[in-house]
């Protein structure tokens, strides 16, 4: 199989063909992969790691958005896994316009070369911040979607072009809808690696009470595998988290593993944009394809924030303060 990953020098996408050219990954053992991305603060080929000499590896710096580059790479490809997105609620409040392009006008990019090629599979990853907050229980995958960011609406927008394009053009289009993913390799601008990199260096932790469902990025990039290889044309499915936690409840525990007692907690307020509580249902996901988490997320955890205590020449250029 040849697959196209879009971001795929970002955190999931780096990830996901990390695991796939180690043959982790069920029913991808042997695929060869291109990959194309833009390289934006959020990505970096030094992400890819060892497996950029891999022989079944291409990559091509470009944009999504970009209708000639994705048309020639697009060709002689089994299937399209589009991680490329931009996907932070504050800028996106600061300056809409570049996540439109990406995750709006490059999907529809991605879906007309497709078309054109014959392209057999588009899986579309998206996030539980489609469909805004929720007090109690979990969204389902047929739940309206009431984005409250333009990061959000954006994501919305190109789920619902991916799904069009299944039943205007009959393209095998599925969409990944995932909580909150945790993992080495985050930029720091994310929850989890600013907590830890905050306190590393000295500065408060500032969290919220949001809610949010944690899941470690090896058990999303098997998720995600599952639905390449048996997920349905015109589908949504949910990526559901190990455990529901607080932010305030997750810094805790990063404070106490990190061995760090006087290291400060400042609570705020939840910012605009982002939503009190997300949960998805992903029983669709566990009974149809047979996915379960694997990483306990204590584990998962530790072995993240060893990571970055060992990866601060990675993470240190990226802080901004």
């Amino acid at each position: 199989m040849n697959l196209l990953v879009t971001g795929g020098a970002g955190f999931l996408g780096s990830h996901f063909v990390r695991s796939l050219l180690a043959d982790r990954l069920p029913g991808l053992s042997g695929a060869r992969v291109t990959v194309i991305d833009n390289l934006s603060y959020a990505g970096s080929f030094a992400n890819l790691g060892a497996v950029v000499h891999d022989k079944r590896l291409d990559f091509i710096p470009g944009d999504v958005a970009d209708t000639a580059l994705v048309d020639v790479v697009m060709r002689a490809h089994d299937a399209v896994v589009n991680f490329a997105a931009e996907t932070s609620v504050d800028r996106s409040a600061a300056a809409a316009a570049g996540f439109l392009e990406s995750n709006v006008l490059g999907t529809q990019v991605l879906l007309d070369a497709a078309r054109r090629h014959g392209v057999p599979r588009f899986v579309q990853i998206s996030s539980d911040a489609v469909y805004g907050p929720l007090e109690t229980g979990a969204y389902a995958e047929d739940a309206p979607l009431t984005p409250t960011s333009p990061y959000a609406a954006t994501k919305a927008t190109a789920d619902m072009l991916v799904l069009a394009a299944h039943h205007t053009h009959g393209t095998s289009a599925t969409v990944v809808r995932l909580c909150s993913i945790f993992g080495p390799g985050q930029h720091p601008e994310k929850f989890v690696p600013r907590t830890v990199t905050s306190v590393l260096t000295g500065r408060p932790a500032v969290t919220s009470d949001s809610t949010r469902d944690w899941l470690h990025v090896e058990d999303c990039s098997q998720a995600v595998a599952r639905v390449v290889t048996g997920g349905g044309p015109g589908e949504v499915y949910h990526v559901g988290g190990s455990i529901e936690l607080t932010e305030r409840d997750v810094a805790g525990i990063i404070v106490a593993e990190l061995g760090s007692p006087g290291a400060r907690i400042e609570p705020a307020a939840v910012a605009p944009g982002h939503d009190r509580r997300r949960a998805l249902s992903d029983e669709k996901l566990r009974t149809q394809l047979g996915w379960h988490p694997a990483v306990e997320f204590d584990t998962g955890l530790i072995g993240t924030l060893a990571w970055y205590r060992a990866n601060q020449d990675w993470w240190h250029p990226l802080l901004t303060f």
